[in-house]
């Protein structure tokens, strides 16, 4: 490139170099001359340039002179001159700074209509524009000053009515945004990085008296702005903002407003013009104020939760500026400056968040140290305090997300500021009842979905194997009738919070519990507010932001035995009958009907009256078998169980070690509601029992049972004897053991016994409940003594395939076949016979003990309780109920697998409870025969020799027959028979059928049987897992009796012709050779290739 040539210092040199441009332009004003010019300028430097300002703004101001009609190309071309003598030098002449902005707005307006803008083209505009700026910026001295004259007052007018049109109007954002600078910039309340001129105090005061005048038209047109089209984007909106407020500011300060000497003018000598004249009298400041206000909500209703942050921050400079300079003169406007500055308390952008946190530290410090105006501060607050929280329904009710977002920020806001003066506030009994009532409207739950009745906890606790979040992975979100967001929740949790962490703790537990005992309506949002309360009393959620927003930490009301206080009534209430005992199954049978009257305080009452216990039964059952409850009040329910559940955590966190002792009462009522059918219901108290033992410093759920055992298992122990009384007492049971190890079995013992003897009195009424803890019980056992995986039957002698064996001998076949005829015949019977008399020399060593006495050993605990466990079960499996049957059916195959160690023990209860199952198995709902068959199974793999004539005579021919029957309605079914019953219990039957006649090393009659069964569903017309489930029992069969099967499938389907290995031998004929490929051959040819090796292919 070429080296750049030095500029031009010497003014006569300049002088001569930009002559002859000048000249020819004011000869012949076209685009090339001016141009032409411009070039020359670039070449002088900025101070010769200063000294030739006149000189070279001659001709481009002649060019805007000259009469008629203009080319827009040129006069872009001399506004883009100007703008850079503009940029580079200083205006010192009244004259020239007057008659270039005259010029200049006359570029931008309308000839036939000077008010309105002119139609040319966005970037002539647009540069004139950057040229006015330019002009304003340059003005040296005190010559802008003479704007603000009263005789300037029709120009100065029709200049700004004609940049605020401009910035209304114009589709361009960047002509928008340069009108409204310039705006600023004719007022002095530029804020860009260039050097400005400091008025004085005096001339402050011209100016603001001037602005007067025009100040209902700035503040209209830019409202108009503000609101309107958001496509408008965010730079327009938050320059429109800077302008209302700094226009606001300029005529309304305070400081200006209370000077001794009001301006005077002489209405005489400006004639007409001084009926546009504005005096600011208090009267004038009054109606403008009234205005103003109007406007202020319209701005702050668009912009407080506007989607782009530097809008919602402008929003912010806004308010602190007013407040700053205009806080008195605004009045009414205050509250709303106010709502503007708390709004963005909680807001999502740190910048936004940090500015309103230096904001509100600002303004407590100005009200701090000025004692006069501390009260009035605080009275605003505290009304808008009132105000806010009467119109928050409404609100709440009526607005969108966005809105319910900033008007609950703005609570938040006004409860911070206020600090420690909330207590005062609540101290105020109408304030307390509105602020109190607006939390339970918003809070409303919705409770109409049905999914929250119908979710059941089958699996009714979390095995304590698992992991921690595991316990958490299904959680139910709250559902508000007024509101979706998740971020409106935290804020109004914050509130409460906040007033907890300000309030008296007393004063707000109280009057919070009145709401909750008042009426149902209120209970979930009274526990809800009750929670947070606690939660903030305890400063865990509040003090570091306040640390933050203070710079110091303010000590707040509540010390640690208030606080200990409050909780103890809290959860008294909680747990208390008529709220815990709460109904939450739809489904209610007669004995679900009679557990719950007898939760019921008339039946507690009358308990003690025996003589008329029966009859006070039946007339609760009778009363109560006339509620019908709906899913509204079910849901209710469960919602305000969850709640409770929740608060009691709550409550632990907020007193860590110091709640140990109320665990005595509290930890009782949440293991039994982690015992509850109801799926959101036990998940949310296995969420507090987790909250609870972290709180506390137990380590795991297993430490906080067993550190607890002793006054739980002593009130389970109590509640057992009066279960009439607690029927839910074997439920914090079930989940104890589900959530301990083995060193709790010791001390179950005893209340083992007690559940046992319950059962056995009443299990007609609570067998389900029972069968629940028993399951429970036999799962812990399987935990926590696995078994050693030893058999009592005989191991299976698997005969190998033919790959696996020595080559085939004809010689040796036909030695054994003779020696197998000479034994039939008789012949060397006797050698057999003496050999098998010959006594084993291992039994003469016990023939001394055979006159001892018969002494049983003494089982282990945990085999004496499933034996009685099991004893109960003989009974309950004929059940009248399903439920209870299928419940029985899983505790006898867990009490299988915990007894299958002794097989003394073992096979006594399992002839004992053969008939019954065989009931299940044969004549029963298909569930059952699906639960009893898995049962059989599990039987079948510890005593299969026990079993093997069972099965054999009662068992498979009826599955067999069961299987052949509905292999054709599987076969033509669509997709639709794999939801079926018919279809789950076929697929079980298949799955387990092949293990089981494997392990019981069936008869080759019974094996027949099966295969006859299995083999349709060989067929590729049945289902794909029918046909891997039948793949699975052929595969067991092979190990059994691989000849007969080989046999069975070459029958079916044949892929090879087999040789004779010499010509005297007959050729093998079977029935599958030659066949063509039909349903069965896909999965006769893949058994024949995985069993027995054959390398077969499929014939077309």
């Amino acid at each position: 490139m070429p080296p750049t040539m030095a500029q031009i210092d010497n003014p006569k040199i300049a002088f001569a170099y930009l002559r002859p441009a000048c000249v020819l332009l004011t000869q012949k004003p076209t685009v090339t001359n001016v141009e032409t010019l411009s070039t020359q300028l670039i070449d002088v430097n900025d101070a010769t340039l200063q000294q030739l300002q006149e000189y070279v703004l001659f001709p481009l101001r002649f060019v805007l002179k000259v009469p008629g009609p203009k080319k827009e190309n040129l006069v872009l071309a001399v506004a883009e001159a100007m703008n850079h003598i503009l940029e580079n030098t200083c205006v010192q002449s009244w004259d020239t700074l007057y008659g270039l902005f005259s010029e200049l707005c006359l570029c931008l307006c309308s000839p036939t209509d000077p008010g309105k803008p002119a139609d040319t083209s966005e970037e002539l505009k647009l540069s004139v524009l950057r040229c006015l700026n330019s002009l304003l910026h340059s003005a040296f001295g005190d010559i802008v000053f003479k704007f603000f004259e009263p005789s300037m007052l029709p120009g100065l007018g029709a200049a700004i009515s004609l940049l605020l049109a401009l910035g209304e109007k114009e589709k361009s954002r960047d002509i928008q945004t340069a009108s409204l600078k310039c705006l600023l910039a004719l007022t002095l309340q530029c804020d860009c990085s260039q050097d400005h001129v400091v008025p004085s105090t005096e001339e402050q005061c011209n100016i603001g008296s001037t602005m007067a005048s025009f100040l209902p038209g700035i503040t209209t047109a830019i409202t108009r702005i503000i609101t309107g089209d958001v496509r408008q984007g965010y730079a327009v909106t938050v320059r429109a903002i800077k302008v209302w407020s700094r226009s606001v500011g300029l005529v309304i300060e305070d400081a200006q407003l209370q000077a001794s000497e009001p301006i005077k003018n002489s209405s005489l000598e400006l004639g007409r013009i001084g009926e546009l004249m504005v005096v600011r009298t208090q009267d004038w400041v009054k109606s403008t104020v009234v205005r103003l206000s109007g406007f202020l909500k319209k701005i702050i209703s668009c912009t407080s939760a506007h989607q782009h942050w530097r809008v919602r921050l402008e929003m912010l400079e806004l308010a602190d500026h007013l407040l700053a300079k205009c806080s008195h003169s605004l009045g009414e406007c205050v509250g709303q400056l106010l709502e503007a500055v708390v709004g963005a308390v909680n807001d999502e952008e740190d910048t936004v968040r940090k500015r309103c946190e230096t904001v509100l530290r600002e303004l407590s410090q100005k009200n701090q140290s000025c004692s006069s105006s501390t009260q009035t501060f605080t009275d605003v607050l505290s009304e808008n305090l009132h105000s806010l929280a009467t119109s928050l329904p409404r609100l709440m009710r009526t607005s969108d997300d966005q809105k319910k977002l900033f008007v609950l920020n703005v609570f938040l806001g006004y409860l911070k500021l206020l600090g420690p003066l909330v207590s005062v506030v609540l101290n105020s009994a109408a304030h307390l009842e509105r602020i109190s009532k607006a939390l339970m409207q918003v809070l409303e739950l919705n409770v109409m979905d049905v999914r929250i009745v119908e979710e059941r906890n089958y699996v009714t606790t979390l095995e304590t194997s698992s992991g921690c979040h595991s316990c958490s992975a299904h959680t139910q979100r709250k559902r508000f009738l007024y509101f979706t967001d998740e971020r409106i929740f935290s804020v109004l949790k914050e509130i409460c919070q906040t007033l907890g962490y300000y309030g008296n703790i007393y004063l707000l537990t109280d009057h919070f519990l009145d709401l909750y005992q008042q009426s149902s309506a209120y209970r979930k949002q009274a526990a809800m507010v009750l929670n947070e309360i606690v939660r903030g009393a305890a400063g865990t959620a509040v003090v570091n932001e306040r640390q933050s927003f203070e710079g110091q930490d303010l000590k707040h009301t509540a010390t640690r035995e208030d606080l200990r206080a409050a909780v103890v009534s809290v959860i008294e209430e909680y747990i208390s009958l008529k709220n815990w005992h709460l109904m939450t199954v739809s489904e209610e049978t007669d004995r679900d009907r009679q557990d719950q009257q007898l939760l019921s305080p008339s039946r507690l009452l009358s308990i003690s009256n025996i003589a008329t216990n029966t009859n006070s039964l039946q007339v609760s059952s009778s009363s109560f078998g006339s509620l019908s409850p709906t899913v509204h009040q079910l849901n209710s329910n469960i919602w305000q169980l969850c709640i409770q559940l929740e608060g009691i955590a709550c409550f632990a966190q907020a007193l860590g070690g110091d709640f140990r002792p109320l665990l005595m009462t509290s930890l009782y009522p949440v293991l039994e509601k982690a015992g509850e059918e109801t799926l959101l219901v036990s998940q949310a108290a296995l969420g507090s029992m987790r909250d609870i033992s972290n709180a506390c410093g137990y380590c795991s759920l297993k430490e906080l049972i067993s550190k607890n055992s002793d006054y739980l298992l002593n009130d389970i122990s109590l509640n057992l004897q009066r279960l009439s009384q607690h029927p839910q007492a074997p439920r914090v049971l079930t989940v104890m053991l589900t959530h301990s190890d083995c060193n709790l079995l010791p001390l179950v013992g005893d209340i083992v016994e007690d559940l046992l003897m319950a059962l056995d009195l009443s299990n007609d009424h609570r067998a389900g409940l029972f069968c629940s803890v028993l399951h429970a019980l036999l799962k812990a056992l399987a935990r926590w003594f696995p078994s050693c995986g030893r058999r009592t039957g005989q191991p299976v002698t698997v005969k190998q395939t033919s790959a696996h064996k020595e080559a085939f001998s004809i010689c040796q076949f036909l030695l054994d076949q003779r020696k197998q005829r000479e034994l039939a015949e008789g012949i060397g019977i006797e050698e057999d016979i003496i050999g098998d008399l010959d006594p084993p020399p291992a039994d003469c060593e016990d023939i001394d003990d055979l006159g001892g006495p018969d002494v049983k050993i003494e089982l282990p605990t945990h085999l004496s309780i499933t034996k009685a466990v099991m004893e109960r079960c003989i009974h309950l499996l004929s059940d009248p109920s399903l439920k209870i049957r299928l419940k029985v059916l899983d505790i006898l195959e867990l009490c299988v697998g915990v007894l299958s160690e002794r097989e003394n023990e073992l096979l006594p209860m399992a002839h004992r409870c053969w008939p019954p199952l065989l009931q299940r198995l044969t004549a029963d709902d298909p569930l059952a025969v699906l639960r009893a068959f898995r049962v059989l199974c599990t039987l079948g793999e510890v005593c299969g020799d026990f079993l093997r004539r069972r099965v054999s005579k009662e068992i498979l021919p009826k599955l067999s027959a069961s299987l052949t029957r509905q292999a054709p309605v599987s076969a033509k079914a669509g997709p639709v028979y794999t939801h079926t019953i018919a279809y789950k219990l076929q697929l079980a039957v298949l799955q387990g059928l092949g293990s089981l006649c494997q392990r019981l090393d069936l008869s080759e009659a019974d094996l027949e049987v099966v295969c006859e069964a299995c083999l349709p569903y060989l067929s590729s017309r049945q289902p794909v897992r029918l046909q891997d489930a039948s793949l699975s029992v052929f595969k067991h069969l092979i190990q059994v009796d691989p000849d007969a099967l080989w046999f069975t499938l070459n029958e079916l389907h044949c892929p090879s012709h087999y040789v004779p290995p010499h010509p005297e031998l007959q050729p093998v004929q079977l029935n599958g050779m030659g066949r063509r490929r039909d349903e069965y051959s896909d999965n006769v040819l893949q058994l024949l290739r995985e069993e027995f090796g054959s390398d077969v292919e499929i014939a077309s």
